[in-house]
């Protein structure tokens, strides 16, 4: 059955807060302790794993985090088809989606990695780094695939349904919502499992609820989809 990954526009931003690690925890700490110290090595980070494992929640939540402290960020992932040039104001470089880059974009890639530790201010940036395989498997140029998998490597896994299901219930009795066993199966039969999209699906079910008193039943479920 093909499963639905609603856009709804309703969800908080990706933080580490948000973020359930289940078996990432190592990932998820690693990342918090950069993030918070502001004495950061410059040792690089890359993140792999299968759709929804987590990689571009992790990476926008350091991306909040800098931005919060002030800091400039680079970003690059597959939908940059121009990426800028490296600027020194930024304080770190995070590329997502690393194993779907263009010629152009691995060019890219490479001269921030490259221009990233090595600063004329003599204060190397950070680079922080996610794709879909092993560095060793990610299928770009050399030089660019050998830099991804020289400093930490974490290799993270997407929860299992017992683990999502248990997410998604203590995420309802948070908000004092009653999910049922069988609306819970309805969802997670017919929606992305992708832990920030079915958070997404809840905020907007926890509203509709709200708005029309009713209790979230599949019913109320398939009612709110004719809406959108």
């Amino acid at each position: 059955m093909k499963q639905i990954a609603l856009d709804i526009g309703l969800a908080s931003l990706p933080s580490f807060t948000n973020f359930f690690a289940g078996p990432n925890e190592a990932a998820l700490k690693h990342l918090e302790l950069w993030a918070g110290n502001s004495l950061r090595s410059p040792v690089p980070t890359y993140l792999w794993g299968e759709p929804g494992s987590g990689k571009t929640h992790l990476l926008k939540a350091v991306n909040e985090v800098l931005r919060e402290q002030g800091a400039s960020v680079g970003w690059l992932d597959a939908s940059v088809l121009e990426p800028p040039d490296f600027s020194e104001k930024w304080a770190a470089v995070i590329m997502d989606d690393c194993h779907l880059y263009t010629a152009v974009q691995q060019q890219a890639a490479f001269n921030w990695f490259v221009n990233a530790l090595n600063a004329s201010d003599g204060h190397p940036r950070w680079v922080l780094a996610a794709g879909g395989a092993p560095p060793a498997d990610l299928p770009l140029r050399e030089d660019l695939r050998t830099r991804l998998g020289w400093g930490h490597v974490f290799a993270l896994q997407a929860l299992t349904e017992p683990e999502r299901r248990a997410v998604l219930r203590q995420e309802a009795d948070a908000r004092g919502v009653f999910l049922s066993d069988d609306a819970m199966d309805f969802i997670l039969s017919r929606f992305s499992r992708d832990l920030g999209n079915l958070m997404q699906l809840l905020d907007q079910l926890d509203a509709y609820a709200l708005q029309t008193q009713r209790a979230i039943t599949i019913p109320l479920i398939k009612s709110m989809l004719e809406t959108l």
